[in-house]
């Protein structure tokens, strides 16, 4: 039995009907082709699959798409505007911060929900905040590097500027 679903994603009003035990992740990328949200564990371990709800960095693979119902949805696909990089993006580019990507998008989303909330943030509160977030083929160092970087951006409402070699 199929449940009416209103909410908006990436700024634009959404409809559709949806199952009651499809998870957000997967309308995102079944119903709306919205493919940068990735799955990752399926278990709420590994956040590739992060999202904003209602401007907070949410899981989407452990939260059911009708407990969305009029709320606003973020994914990697709503960040930028007018085909400009949102400045975490352009951090992650400018600073390495990404090898396979896999990962990259729930970071990405992680990070801007982190610097939103705390602005100024440090290497400490980068690597706390990404806590739930895995990468398998990087160090860290670099993702962190473009969250601070990424943060400073956004605090000036531009895109990143580069420190990095």
């Amino acid at each position: 039995m199929a449940i009416s679903l209103s909410l908006t994603v990436n700024g634009k009003p959404v409809t559709a009907e949806v199952e009651p035990h499809t998870l957000l992740v997967q309308f995102l990328r079944e119903q709306l082709r919205l493919t940068g949200t990735h799955v990752g564990c399926d278990t709420a371990q590994c956040g590739a699959c992060t999202v904003h709800l209602d401007g907070r960095a949410i899981k989407s693979c452990n939260q059911l798409a009708v407990q969305c119902e009029g709320k606003a949805v973020t994914t990697i696909e709503g960040l930028s505007t007018n085909g400009a990089l949102h400045p975490m993006q352009e951090a992650f580019r400018e600073c390495h911060g990404l090898q396979c990507g896999f990962c990259t998008p729930g970071m990405v989303m992680s990070a801007t929900a982190l610097a939103a909330e705390k602005p100024d943030l440090t290497e400490a509160d980068v690597r706390a905040g990404l806590d739930g977030n895995l990468c398998r083929c990087t160090g860290y160092h670099n993702i962190v590097k473009a969250v601070l970087e990424g943060a400073e951006g956004m605090r000036a409402g531009t895109a990143a500027t580069s420190t990095a070699a």
